[in-house]
């Protein structure tokens, strides 16, 4: 069975949307893209890569899907580029015919089936980043094994958020956690359950 690995780059205030750029997603007038760069820091960037070393595929939200697929071809001479380049990219999306960031496959009309489907099989892990209307469908059918946040210093007050009202209570439980120069902690969890009362 293959596991799930959701990782997030997060505002102190749950925020995930356009981290990278400030047009990598302007969705709701958003106006805080590329929060992340005043925190340059070469052990997040360690700390990513490692994340990155062994074979992985992606499992991804059409949006974030449509952003990645215009920025990582285009980097030359980065092995993370390459990694990224020659996964196998899972999509949520209801046009899979227009998937031209290849290899690529969508996951059909139901959603949760079709992650249980290839979570079912063997294979390499799948990491899904960004993603924010796929994450709370991968945290609430359970299907998550790891989580990787680098929380980052910073409020945004607005924009897409991680955590969602729609996912019932989950617990998880730290595996590590280091805080870097720049003030971003990086912290992994591992997926145990529901929450007991």
């Amino acid at each position: 069975m293959r596991k799930i690995k959701i990782i997030e780059h997060i505002s102190l205030d749950g925020v995930i949307q356009a981290p990278g750029g400030p047009t990598e997603d302007e969705d709701g007038d958003y106006k805080y893209g590329g929060w992340t760069s005043a925190f340059g820091d070469p052990a997040v960037r360690d700390a990513i890569a490692q994340a990155h070393t062994k074979g992985f595929d992606l499992l991804l939200g059409r949006r974030t899907y449509d952003i990645w697929s215009h920025h990582w071809p285009k980097v030359t001479n980065n092995p993370m580029a390459d990694s990224l380049n020659a996964a196998t990219k899972y999509v949520a999306t209801h046009r899979p015919e227009t998937l031209g960031w290849g290899p690529a496959n969508d996951l059909g009309k139901d959603i949760v089936d079709g992650i249980s489907r290839i979570k079912s099989v063997d294979g390499t892990d799948l990491i899904t980043w960004g993603s924010s209307t796929l994450t709370p469908v991968l945290l609430g059918h359970g299907l998550v094994d790891e989580v990787l946040l680098f929380v980052y210093p910073v409020l945004l007050g607005k924009g897409k958020r991680f955590f969602s009202d729609e996912v019932e209570p989950r617990a998880l439980a730290l595996v590590s956690s280091k805080t870097v120069p720049s003030g971003v902690i990086i912290s992994k969890y591992k997926y145990t359950g529901l929450i007991r009362s």
